[in-house]
């Protein structure tokens, strides 16, 4: 045999696709999984500088990472997508997404397969694309707060909160606008809708290639985001409460909203994991993921008010909040958003970021409940616990 006429077989190239190539978590959903409020460590009425962490490119997701891909969705650096160690994250969230596309001027992509043609998706159809041309292990989805019109149900409070007097408070918990969201023909509407949604976000992988086992749906809750009224670390009577706070709820609308509210907003996205009939789930319980360091919680402050300059200091992370102010119109002028208001903060977005990756577990998810476990930081980011 001549040297002419061997033949070497070489591999064929796979391009990236399912089960091919570098492993990806990818996020889809609301405000808390897009990274909304991601800029801020903390919270100062003196300076914007001592909690600012990522700057004016916070939110920037376009290649160049000069703008966003979609205009105040507000995917920040901080998100919990970017778990690292070798494993790729992409963020397709988008604070005030619904279960549906919403495509008006203010677009908010929703967990369905809406396409204008003209390059505006929904979720699940951006998640179809991605995934067909690479290796997706691990989708993450935070849906159903904005079916419940929860960014409507703290301004009702904040407004009765500021309209009313402490001897005679006119509380949100009972006002028909609120009350019309927890009736249960409308949990009953919602919880379907997040089945919906997630049956979306299975048929986008089927399309793409994968089977049901081959990809894990990760669906966490959301976390409490203010202490209880006996927590709050300022009195409810006049309005400091807001205005040096910016939590303004009375004691009787916070303990509704931790004990009536978030339980049931949480109980029907666990009920529409079961009602969408998805076998490959597992459930990321975050609802007391910040407990002891929420907005207004008396174990944390202000900058000012502890004593430190910067959330560069060692101990901000345990003496400063978790969670943003809610803000008025007075934040016009300024950097900060109305729409961050009530959502996790940087360190928050790292906390569940950590909690993400320890559910990832090196490629075999697991479900559990996030914690946090110590103080200080572990990597650059808060010490967590899945258990």
């Amino acid at each position: 045999m001549t040297a002419s006429s061997l033949v070497v077989a070489t591999p064929t190239a796979h391009a990236d696709g399912p089960g091919s190539g570098t492993p990806y978590v990818v996020t889809v959903g609301d405000s808390y999984i897009s990274g909304e409020a991601g800029r801020w460590a903390g919270s100062s009425n003196n300076s914007e500088t001592p909690a600012d962490a990522l700057g004016a490119h916070a939110y920037h997701d376009n290649a160049a990472g000069t703008a966003e891909l979609i205009p105040k969705c507000h995917r920040s650096r901080s998100a919990e997508s970017y778990i690292g160690g070798g494993v790729g994250g992409v963020n397709l969230a988008c604070s005030g997404a619904r279960t549906t596309t919403s495509a008006g001027d203010d677009f908010k992509p929703g967990l369905d397969f809406y396409d204008n043609g003209a390059g505006r998706l929904g979720q699940a159809k951006m998640l179809q694309q991605f995934a067909t041309t690479h290796n997706v292990k691990l989708v993450v989805a935070s849906i159903g707060g904005n079916d419940f019109n929860f960014a409507s149900i703290v301004t009702q409070c904040v407004t009765d909160f500021l309209l009313s007097p402490s001897w005679f408070p006119d509380y949100c918990k009972d006002d028909s606008s609120v009350v019309a969201n927890f009736t249960s023909a409308n949990v009953t509407a919602v919880r379907a809708r997040i089945a919906a949604s997630f049956q979306n976000l299975r048929i986008a992988m089927r399309n793409a290639g994968y089977a049901d086992n081959a990809w894990t749906l990760l669906v966490q809750t959301y976390p409490s985001p203010i202490p209880a009224g006996s927590g709050f670390r300022y009195g409810q009577s006049g309005y400091t409460r807001q205005s040096v706070g910016g939590c303004g709820f009375w004691n009787a609308d916070a303990d509704w909203a931790n004990s009536s509210a978030l339980t049931t907003i949480n109980n029907t996205v666990r009920a529409a994991i079961g009602q969408s009939g998805l076998t490959n789930t597992r459930v990321l319980e975050l609802q007391s993921a910040f407990n002891g360091r929420r907005l207004c919680e008396n174990t944390v402050g202000l900058y000012e008010e502890v004593g430190l300059s910067s959330w560069t200091q060692s101990t901000a992370v345990d003496k400063t909040e978790w969670v943003n102010q809610i803000r008025t119109v007075t934040t016009i002028g300024s950097n900060y958003y109305i729409q961050e208001s009530l959502h996790p903060n940087y360190w928050a977005q790292l906390a569940t970021r950590s909690c993400v990756r320890q559910a990832y577990n090196a490629g075999v998810p697991r479900g559990g409940t996030c914690n946090r476990s110590g103080t200080g930081l572990l990597n650059g980011e808060p010490r967590m616990a899945l258990n």
